[in-house]
């Protein structure tokens, strides 16, 4: 009976805490509405979890050689998403990635590709050819450490970063980047029209 109590109180506190992660006050620390953005999850949209969390300050290698951090990006919503040149969804979700930056970047809104794990830099300029890919970057992060710093499991998964580098949004897996959904949450989020 004790037994059951106790995993029913630690059950509820986990949800609440879960809750709280999830929702949070609703705002991230740069006053964005996430909570605002719930009903545009639709489609691959869906899975995008929304919640604030910690950025990083982890270096990565830039697609210059030197060592770079996300802080580089901050002023403006960025769109981090880690693939591999191996990766068969980052292929296919890549080219539109690339359209999201062609649609939104700028001063508000950067897309940010960073390969992880072992990508040796002609290989990922094969393959942003073979995609047809030219204007993003080609940052890696071959020991995998910005990667571990935000828990990837698994490819391809995308980060969205408000303007202080507050994690405010998490899709694991490949989406449809292209759709309809994903360029109104996006727009939203950076207060554009849709495009």
């Amino acid at each position: 009976m004790m037994k059951a109590v106790i995993l029913t109180v630690a059950a509820a506190i986990g949800l609440a805490g879960g809750l709280y992660l999830a929702l949070g006050s609703g705002e991230s620390p740069a006053g964005s509405d996430v909570s605002a953005l719930e009903p545009l999850r639709q489609g691959d949209m869906a899975k995008l979890r929304l919640a604030t969390a910690p950025g990083s300050d982890t270096a990565f290698t830039s697609q210059d050689g030197g060592d770079m951090t996300l802080a580089a990006f901050e002023g403006k919503y960025t769109l981090v998403n880690f693939w591999a040149t191996w990766c068969a969804p980052c292929r296919e979700e890549m080219p539109q990635l690339a359209t999201l930056q062609d649609v939104f970047g700028g001063d508000t809104f950067e897309v940010v590709t960073i390969a992880t794990g072992r990508n040796a830099v002609p290989a990922m300029q094969a393959f942003f050819e073979d995609i047809g890919v030219t204007n993003l970057p080609l940052h890696r992060d071959p020991g995998q450490a910005l990667a571990r710093d935000f828990g990837v499991l698994g490819l391809p998964v995308t980060v969205i970063l408000d303007p202080t580098g507050q994690e405010i949004a998490r899709l694991q897996g490949e989406a449809d980047w292209a759709a309809p959904e994903a360029r109104a949450l996006i727009a939203a989020l950076i207060g554009a029209e849709a495009g």
